[in-house]
């Protein structure tokens, strides 16, 4: 590993040992768009990336940079080696090489278009990073509804167990009902640990995008239902091909080849070499020389003809990725929209038919119960119903939101 990356990775790391303890106060709630914030100005990997754009932004002005002259000194018939001061002949000048305008300019072009394409890279990893915040941040509001799910399950099982106390007391069950019941709460409690535990491991995911100690305090603040669009999809195939960075950095990228060919043939023209002499000869009056030189590059076009070819195979290589692309960028939309319409349909499938069927028929049950009507089992399959029911339309909002998120990310926003 060379030095520059050396440092670089060092400063990454105590930038990153600096957030560690830079956290948001555990009390503060954090919204979508503050995780998204932070994890964008505190990622290593964002902050890596542009590191390496400053470092291709940088090397623009290198490219552009104006050959160095040079100080040529010559010392001949020297009564002893390097006795400088007893020669009889010696030349002292400078010398400067002269290359087209154009040259410099194409070089700094190149450069440049590369640093552009580092920088759709970095664009490439925040929204990578963003979709990744989002997803996380959906999961971490999906557990909480299961954990209120789950609460509200355990205290249908402890009521089951009170009514069938109750009954026992009466006369009206036997002893094996009470035992049922309460098992069914030892695991309606369990459930509700289980799902505290997918709290802390979805809080902990979270806070490793966030930049974030895995066990810091988080809290965040949001609702996992979101609204419902209306998707033209030749709308946002189009905006899509706006907005992506691998298609813009695949036209930095042809960019670059274009000006690499035009550098190629710019190179046939040869560069001017010059220099500015004193002459001194013991003697003679000093005197003064100066000469051109001029490379025969333009006689020997192998390098040139080569360099075009390679230029021009890598155009063609390109222009065949562009449109790879831009029929990935299709799919992808098109893929994105048809799960956010089934997502949304299962949301009013669950919320307008499943749930209050499934509540309706656990009422029914719970009061046939509490008549005599029916036994627990019954009771316990309504009562598991609905609980299925209430985390089937959880999964399908969270499902809603995270293929919003893709969306977001196929169109490149």
């Amino acid at each position: 590993m060379s030095a520059t990356r050396t440092y670089t990775a060092l400063a990454i790391g105590l930038l990153m040992s600096a957030t560690l303890w830079s956290q948001t106060a555990p009390d503060q709630a954090l919204t979508l768009e503050q995780c998204l914030t932070i994890a964008l100005e505190q990622n290593p990997l964002v902050l890596s990336s542009m590191q390496r754009e400053k470092a291709a932004m940088a090397r623009i002005e290198k490219a552009t940079a104006y050959p160095f002259p040079s100080i040529d000194f010559n010392s001949d018939l020297e009564p002893q080696p390097l006795n400088f001061a007893g020669t009889r002949e010696s030349y002292l000048g400078v010398s400067q090489a002269l290359e087209l305008p154009r040259k410099r300019t194409n070089r700094g072009e190149i450069a440049e278009s590369e640093s552009r394409e580092v920088g759709m890279d970095t664009e490439l990893l925040k929204r990578e990073i963003a979709f990744l915040v989002k997803e996380a941040f959906y999961e971490l509001l999906l557990v909480k509804e299961k954990i209120i799910y789950a609460k509200q399950n355990q205290e249908l099982a402890e009521d089951y167990l009170q009514k069938a106390q109750l009954k026992l007391a009466a006369g009206d069950v036997a002893q094996v009902e009470v035992l049922r019941a309460r098992v069914e709460g030892l695991r309606a409690a369990n459930a509700v640990k289980v799902a505290i535990s997918e709290e802390s491991l979805a809080k902990a995911r979270l806070n490793f995008f966030l930049a974030r100690r895995k066990t810091a305090p988080l809290e965040i603040v949001g609702q996992l239902q979101r609204p419902f669009l209306e998707l033209d999809l030749n709308k946002l195939q189009q905006e899509a091909f706006s907005r992506r960075p691998e298609l813009k950095r695949l036209s930095y990228s042809i960019e670059r080849e274009s000006r690499i060919r035009e550098g190629a043939r710019l190179s046939i023209w040869p560069d001017l070499g010059v220099n500015l002499s004193h002459h001194y000869l013991q003697g003679d009056p000093t005197s003064w020389s100066f000469s051109v030189s001029v490379p025969l590059s333009f006689l020997f076009r192998q390098r040139q003809k080569a360099e075009i070819a390679e230029a021009q195979a890598n155009i063609s290589s390109l222009q065949r990725e562009v449109d790879h692309m831009r029929d990935t960028i299709v799919m992808e939309v098109e893929e994105a929209c048809t799960n956010a319409q089934t997502a949304r349909d299962q949301i009013l499938l669950y919320k307008d038919e499943v749930l209050p069927q499934a509540e309706e028929a656990y009422n029914m049950f719970l009061f046939s119960y509490q008549e005599g009507e029916i036994g627990g089992i019954e009771l316990i399959e309504a009562r598991k119903t609905l609980n299925e029911a209430r985390k089937a339309y959880a999964d399908a909002l969270y499902g809603y939101a995270v293929t919003l998120a893709s969306l977001d990310k196929a169109i490149g926003r």
